[in-house]
């Protein structure tokens, strides 16, 4: 699966998604855009995912016509070190999660 890490996120986090084509914003030529534009900029990219840390994008965006899921890593901050641990519990979420669906992953 195509995954597009958003620009509030280490792009070294990349690396924790085996198995899935997962680049930054920046890589992906998509940097500066946000909110609406960002998802219809990945959509047309072809990216399934866009994982973030925006705990706010679920009530900026309707997202029942989108084509593109939204996974949302909830951590303490947004440094690397926190994100991390809550990788262990995402990867599984991929395997089902659906476009115009939104999942946020917590820390037990």
């Amino acid at each position: 699966m195509r995954l597009l890490l958003d620009e509030c996120l280490d792009h070294r986090l990349r690396l924790q998604f085996p198995g899935h084509d997962c680049v930054s914003a920046r890589y992906a030529g998509l940097a500066g855009l946000k909110n609406g534009r960002l998802l219809d900029a990945a959509e047309a990219a072809g990216f399934g995912v866009l994982i973030t840390a925006d705990q706010e994008i679920l009530y900026q965006q309707d997202l029942r016509k989108r084509h593109i899921a939204i996974l949302v890593l909830c951590g303490p901050t947004n440094r690397r070190a926190d994100l991390d641990q809550l990788v262990p519990a995402a990867l599984p979420v991929l395997a089902s999660i659906r476009p115009g669906s939104v999942v946020e992953v917590r820390r037990e």
